[in-house]
């Protein structure tokens, strides 16, 4: 009897267990379906809705993953495609590709929150749009919450301060205004707040300075004003990125483990603190685009893991030590464009990148100004200029106010033959068309801010191009001698030069037909001059060839770029050189940095430029291996137009075409950094052909190339295999935009450094 007791209560429990285990993956199958259909069924979730097992066995993916605890979901993460544009209708901005107007973010999150176990959520890219609702406070276990890149407006609800549990908080790149809330110290153990690419204004809480824990803290493409308080009590903090906002007064004191330092593009001024030179562990320190002042401290350039040193664009000034200590690391500085006079010292030699453009150095060339524009004013200049501003000012206000009321006069006889309406409906069927042919959206022309800030970043550096002599290139090349020909680029024949002040240069030689008048080719140079980007080759002047005539069917022009010396990024994937060969992670580096040179020429200038002639021979590496695109913008000079077909021949489609034309060429790079360079008779059919193995594990090890096999993660190297997959894309609307190009090299990276990271932590572990 006894015997039968234990083993009937054994059995019973047995049961329980076992029912009570059925019934809890039942509900969770149930509301994960619901979740799916919340989301309208995005292709993502597909194996969803013919799964008939456990969800929690269910195998992970680059864009979905559920992972779970006692069998109950504790980690979600859904990665749609889903980086939505936005365009205008009637005034109002309107995300297109946002789910549908029946969704309801309200039933989303209540769906969400009946997962009661949930500690990771990641929903990215999804559409999702509306208010974040009060009861997300209901994932009371939650430690990670991602909800970026989807279409969230409104302000964080309070509520979610309750989430006490709460480790990693990330909301980057939604549309959420107001100011950025006072209590996210309630999260005791916060390590990661990231609220980057939203609209949050107003002044930056203080009781961020009260999370002893945050490691990383990224508020960029805000537009918070007011002062930076005293950061020195983070000390676990090391990354913070504050750059384009506008926070302004001095530098506050800054926590001593930061490793990445991103203040660019606010109005900081004031010298550069003292402290800054003390920052031991800091490797990457951008602080141009400010209105900093004073002589930069010595010490900034000797910190021991220095590796990016920006202080561009700000109002610095006095003279840099002849003995200025450069660290083992500093490999890019900039300090273009500020009020700096003197020699320039020897520890910034060509050793390492160094731009020092539009300061008063005592240096040949390279766009110095004179001394006397270096020079401080004192207070009697400045007000004799002050009066002499003052009366040029009112006879310009008197001339303006006469030029307004013939222009109101004007308008009156306008109106006479014009309704209002009509008027106003042509004046925004201009803007519309306007924007169509440049693929700027109507919310970025109808943001003055974002504008201002681009002809800002668009003119920094921009120095008059220089016109050189023919004489100076013939001397710089010993006439043009066989000995310094370097071969024949995409377009015209390239030398390499040595002019008068000894920089070394690379000179581009091509022949044009004449379309217009010199003067109109001048301003087309003129405006590729202004092309200025860290990951572009540096195009220094040019020099035009037509014997001072004015009516040759051609002209030989001469395009001066700066020399970059370490060979382009084909050779680098060629195993005839097998001791240069990329790993993977440099490999990612490299495209990242070619990614960011196109989006820029795409969208950071305005109008864009596309048709950038996209191939691995065109970028070229520095000493550092820093990636710099070539070739680009010839089409502005040439005026030619690619074959490429083109269904409805307006200037939309065309645009369209062009930027899509570049994302084609890019998957291309993307496929022969994956596979080694295009062999010999075996074009882009070949590479298209060999796409198809990436499906299964021993296609990837036949043809990706054993160099990437052997250094990457699986999960980093299929992120880069699907965008190469979608930019090759034959239809051009399948293909992505370059923003979510450069999105999935950077995750890719992250992904491949900490599958690095892990392996240096194991290896150490064992020995």
């Amino acid at each position: 009897m006894r015997w039968s007791s234990c083993f009937f209560l054994l059995y019973l429990s047995w049961a329980l267990f076992f029912s009570g285990t059925h019934e809890l993956q039942t509900n969770q199958a149930q509301l994960l379906l619901q979740l799916r259909k919340h989301l309208e069924y995005p292709s993502q979730l597909d194996i969803w809705g013919t799964y008939n097992g456990d969800f929690c066995n269910l195998s992970s993916t680059l864009h979905v993953s559920i992972i779970c605890h006692d069998n109950a979901i504790s980690e979600l993460k859904i990665r749609g495609d889903k980086l939505g544009k936005v365009s205008e209708f009637n005034g109002f901005a309107i995300p297109n590709q946002t789910l549908s107007q029946s969704f309801s973010i309200d039933s989303f999150v209540t769906t969400l929150t009946r997962l009661t176990s949930l500690r990771s959520v990641s929903l990215v890219s999804l559409g999702i749009w509306g208010p974040l609702p009060d009861k997300i406070h209901r994932l009371s276990s939650i430690e990670f919450l991602d909800l970026s890149s989807n279409f969230i407006f409104g302000s964080v609800p309070l509520q979610l301060s309750r989430c006490v549990k709460l480790k990693s908080l990330i909301l980057d790149g939604n549309f959420f205004n107001g100011s950025v809330p006072d209590w996210f110290d309630s999260f005791s153990d916060l390590t990661v707040l990231s609220l980057k690419y939203n609209r949050f204004e107003g002044n930056f809480p203080s009781s961020i300075c009260r999370i002893p824990t945050l490691t990383d803290l990224a508020l960029c493409h805000n537009e918070l004003t007011g002062e930076l308080p005293d950061l020195s009590t983070l000390s676990n903090l090391h990354l913070l990125d504050l750059r384009e906002n506008n926070l302004g007064s001095g530098l506050p004191s800054m926590p001593k483990g930061l490793i990445t330092l991103l203040l660019s593009n606010n109005t900081f001024s004031g010298d550069i603190p003292a402290q800054f030179g003390y920052l031991s562990r800091l490797q990457h320190l951008d602080l141009s685009l400010n209105h900093l002042s004073g002589t930069p401290p010595s010490s900034l350039f000797s910190l021991p893991n220095i590796r990016y040193l920006n202080l561009a664009s700000n109002e610095l000034s006095g003279s840099l030590p002849n003995d200025l200590n450069c660290g083992t690391n500093l490999g890019f500085v900039d300090i273009s464009e500020n009020k700096l006079i003197g020699r320039l010292p020897s520890c910034l030699d060509s050793r390492r990148a160094v731009k020092i453009g539009g300061n008063c150095f005592s240096v040949d060339g390279q766009n110095q100004h004179r001394n006397s524009y270096c020079e401080p004013i004192n207070m009697e200049v400045k007000q004799s200029r002050g009066r002499a501003t003052g009366t040029l000012v009112a006879v310009i206000s008197g001339t303006v106010v006469v030029l307004m009321l013939l222009a109101l006069g004007i308008l009156f006889l306008c109106r006479r033959y014009r309704s209002r309406k009509t008027f106003e409906h042509n004046i925004v069927s201009k803007v519309v068309q306007d924007n169509t042919s440049t693929a700027v959206s109507a919310e970025v022309l109808a943001n003055a801010r974002f504008i201002s800030q681009t002809a800002r970043f668009a003119a920094q550096g921009s120095s008059a191009c220089r016109v050189f002599s023919f004489e100076e290139l013939t001397e710089a090349t010993n006439n043009f001698d066989s000995s310094t020909f370097m071969g024949e680029g995409s377009i015209g024949k390239i030398y390499r030069g040595r002019l008068e002040n000894g920089n070394i240069v690379a000179i581009r030689s091509l022949n044009l037909l004449k379309k217009n008048s010199i003067q109109n080719l001048k301003a087309r140079l003129d405006l590729l001059s202004k092309l200025h980007h860290p990951h572009l080759v540096g195009f220094l002047g040019y020099c035009i060839d037509n014997n001072g005539q004015d009516d040759l069917s051609v002209i030989k022009i001469f395009l001066i770029y700066e020399y970059v010396p370490n060979g382009n990024y084909r050779a680098h994937l060629s195993e005839t050189c097998p001791e240069k060969v990329l790993n993977w992670a440099d490999r990612l580096a490299i495209l990242i940095g070619a990614a960011k040179a196109v989006h820029f020429l795409h969208t950071g200038v305005f109008p864009g430029t596309f048709n950038n002639r996209l191939k691995t021979n065109n970028i070229l590496l520095d000493e550092h291996k820093i990636p710099k695109l070539s070739d680009y913008g010839i089409a502005v000079i040439t005026q030619e137009v690619e074959k490429v077909e083109v269904k409805a021949e307006t200037p939309k489609s065309r645009h369209r075409t062009n930027m899509e034309d570049d994302v084609y060429n890019f998957g291309f790079i993307l496929l022969e950094s994956l596979v080694g360079p295009i062999v010999t008779g075996k074009g882009e059919a070949f590479l298209l052909n060999e796409m198809a193995s990436f499906g299964s594990q021993d296609g990837r090890r036949r043809v990706v190339d054993p160099a990437v096999l052997t250094t990457c993660a699986q999960e980093s190297l299929s992120i880069v295999v699907s965008i190469t997959s979608k930019c090759i894309s034959p239809e051009p609307s399948g293909r992505p935009s370059f923003e979510d190009v450069l999105w999935n090299l950077q995750y890719a990276a992250q992904v491949q450094a900490s599958a690095d990271f892990d392996q240096k932590s194991d290896s150490a572990s064992q020995s």
